[in-house]
């Protein structure tokens, strides 16, 4: 308990930017006010959703739907799978009023191990493929410009790649404060740059050219096996969603405002991305689309040549908006998971001067690297997909078990079990037709996540092993004025 109270601390330092006016004092520990307004909440929402994804996932989709018409109706049914999935994460976050977000809910609902084989594959392999894949498309949109009308080097998109990633991370570890600034600009220019998008494609649709949606459900190319492909890569535009779960414990009034901001900011993200989407294929015919390595470079060159200079450059910084996002973030489950005992205390920490989680944003970076260097970002994408949603798939299924074993727990936000229901065997649907789609990308997901298991029996596990070889890993019986002194 001593060490648990420590630990709290460490966060609550971490997430006060560096100032004591976010902070109320007890007499053990240093407490987080609740500063989180529902505004705050969409914001965050839609600043995070809207990334790379849209700017990225149109070919994908395409590409693995077979026609303009079918990849609507996925674009379509990820907005309203994602939706019934944030309902079930706003009944969770309003009954388990804690901090984490997937983490915890599997931790309270499932038990420890699948909470930390989450934790597990977040850390080893989600988390740096996410961040490999947002931080490629910056990269791409970033130096395409430069080499049109051919493609990129492969290897100077990855140099520029690394540089943007050092980037964040250097401005991460330097700055809680400038890094929040830099996220609040970013998200403005991202609202420019949507608008400079669906603008342009509803006045040529305006003007009659429909021809680009003629035969828009052609079958000679339809692959229905290949369709769970187009939902990895439409369900990560959409992601991003469950980020303010991430953050429970700060909301103002979460009863109310957690389930408000989920609904309202996915209603607006999925009518952007189906109006994005359109605007794409009203300027750009399928086989542009399949063609392009970025599809904003491509949709401005034909849209706009007096500005098509600068989208690229704002699509680069959406994304580079949204990296800063996911990066700023991930300390939140870090320490949720060292407060609960199941990840070693240096994850937990900050830096003395800079108040920033300086071991947990550097210990990122040589996966991170390894999968910019080794992957490609469309093999990335079925690569890390596959255990989040099998993950995401058994969180909504423990809201269900959690449901039936505790139905005395208070729920000021109750959903009805069909929603649950249904985005856990769509969840589990496509995980499973991954595995014959993509068997080698999701495979070896599959497998790094097991390798989670002898890490939790041998070394997490402590009951079953000597606390002497546990604590190698996590410390076991800190003195409080022992941790207080552990700092960088």
């Amino acid at each position: 308990r001593d060490q648990n109270c420590a630990l709290w601390v460490h966060l609550n330092c971490t997430l006060s930017q560096g100032s004591d006016s976010g902070l109320s004092r007890g007499k053990e520990a240093v407490f987080l006010r609740k500063k989180i307004t529902l505004v705050r909440a969409i914001a965050l929402i839609i600043g995070t959703v809207i990334g790379s994804g849209i700017f990225i996932a149109p070919k994908g989709v395409l590409q693995n739907s077979g026609n303009v018409g079918l990849s609507l109706v996925v674009w379509l049914a990820c907005g309203v799978l994602s939706l019934f999935g944030a309902l079930s994460y706003a009944d969770l976050g309003t009954s388990i009023t804690k901090s984490g977000g997937h983490y915890i809910y599997l931790l309270e609902t499932l038990g420890p191990l699948p909470a930390f084989l989450r934790l597990w594959a977040e850390f080893v392999m989600i988390r740096p493929a996410v961040i490999a894949v947002v931080s490629l498309a910056f990269g791409r949109y970033l130096i395409e410009p430069l080499f049109a009308p051919c493609h990129a080097p492969a290897l100077a998109v990855k140099l520029v790649t690394i540089t943007g990633i050092s980037l964040i991370i250097a401005l991460n570890c330097w700055s809680v404060s400038w890094s929040a600034n830099t996220q609040t600009v970013l998200t403005v220019l991202k609202m420019v740059t949507i608008g400079l998008i669906i603008v342009p494609g509803m006045l040529v649709l305006a003007e009659g050219k429909t021809s680009n949606f003629q035969h828009a459900f052609d079958t000679s190319s339809l692959a229905l096996d290949k369709l769970p492909l187009a939902f990895y890569s439409g369900m990560f535009a959409y992601s991003g969603w469950f980020y303010v779960n991430f953050v429970t414990e700060e909301i103002i009034n979460p009863e109310r405002n957690i389930p408000l901001s989920l609904i309202v900011s996915l209603l607006i993200v999925t009518l952007g991305y189906l109006l994005i989407n359109v605007s794409y294929y009203a300027v750009l015919t399928a086989e542009e689309v399949l063609a392009s390595e970025a599809v904003a470079v491509s949709f401005a060159d034909r849209a706009f040549k007096s500005i098509s200079s600068a989208i690229p450059i704002l699509v680069a910084l959406s994304c580079f908006g949204s990296l800063n996002g996911g990066v700023f973030a991930a300390a939140r489950m870090l320490f949720a998971a060292s407060r609960e005992g199941q990840w070693p205390l240096l994850f937990s920490m900050i830096h003395r001067r800079r108040n920033t989680p300086f071991p947990a944003l550097l210990l990122m970076l040589p996966l991170i690297f390894l999968m910019v260097l080794i992957g490609d970002l469309y093999g990335l994408l079925s690569f890390f997909s596959f255990s989040r949603w099998l993950f995401i798939g058994l969180v909504t299924l423990g809201l269900m078990i959690h449901h039936y074993r505790h139905p005395e727990i208070p729920r000021p936000f109750k959903v009805p079990l069909f929603i649950p229901l249904v985005f856990t065997i769509i969840c589990f649907f496509i995980v499973g037709m991954s595995l014959y789609s993509d068997p080698v990308n999701t495979g070896i997901s599959c497998a790094i996540t097991l390798t989670g298991l002898p890490v939790y029996y041998l070394v997490v596990q402590k009951s079953r092993i000597p606390t002497s070889c546990s604590a190698m890993f996590i410390p076991s019986d800190f003195k409080k004025e022992e941790i207080h002194r552990l700092k960088l």
